[in-house]
C-alpha cells in the first residue's frame, strides 16, 4: 500500500519525531555541504490550484538539493478536475512520477486523487490540512527551543 502524507493525524508520535529528525539531520548535511543523492533519479510532480511562492520553491529546492528533480504544474497546465477526471489524472501522473504534491483548494480532491495514485501524495495544503506547515512549525520549535515533549503553552490566550 502506498504510504501518503495527507492529514498530519494520520501518523503517530514516533512518525513525527522520526520526520522531523530526519529533516533536521538533512538540513546539517545540505548546510555542512556534503552531497546526498537519496532523491537522484526521481521526480516529484507539484499541482497546484492555489499557488504559493514558498510551497513552490522549497519543494524544488529540497528535490535539487537530494538529487531529484520536480515538474511545477498549475491549474493552467493541466485539467485537473475539470475535462479530466480526477481519476485519470491520478493514474497517469503517478505512472511518470515518482511523488506527487498537491497544493489544492478542495481536501476531497487530494483525496480523490490519493485514493488512484500508485505513488506517494503530499498535501502541501488544502482546505480542510496543511500538515506539511505543522511539521515546519515543529522542526522550527525543535530546532530553537528542542524537543517539544512536556512543553505546555505559555501564552495568555486571552490576547489572541
Amino acid at each position: 500500500m502506498t504510504k501518503h502524507f495527507i492529514n498530519f493525524d494520520d501518523y503517530s508520535k514516533d512518525d513525527i519525531n522520526s520526520i522531523i529528525d530526519e529533516a533536521i539531520e538533512l538540513k546539517k548535511q545540505h548546510k555542512s555541504g556534503k552531497i546526498n543523492k537519496t532523491l537522484e533519479n526521481k521526480t516529484l510532480a507539484m499541482i497546484f490550484d492555489k499557488s504559493s511562492t514558498r510551497t513552490r520553491v522549497s519543494f524544488e529546492a529540497g528535490m535539487t538539493q537530494l538529487g531529484g528533480q520536480s515538474l511545477f504544474l498549475s491549474e493552467k497546465d493541466i485539467q485537473l478536475g475539470r475535462g479530466e477526471p480526477i481519476t485519470d489524472s491520478a493514474i497517469v501522473i503517478s505512472s511518470m512520477v515518482d511523488a506527487v504534491m498537491l497544493r489544492l483548494s478542495s481536501h476531497e480532491d487530494i483525496i480523490e486523487f490519493s485514493k488512484h495514485s500508485s505513488k506517494p501524495v503530499i498535501n502541501a495544503l488544502s482546505d480542510e490540512s496543511h500538515p506539511c506547515q505543522i511539521l515546519a512549525d515543529l522542526m522550527t520549535y525543535q530546532e530553537v527551543k528542542g524537543s517539544i515533549k512536556n512543553k505546555k503553552n505559555s501564552l495568555d490566550w486571552r490576547w489572541l
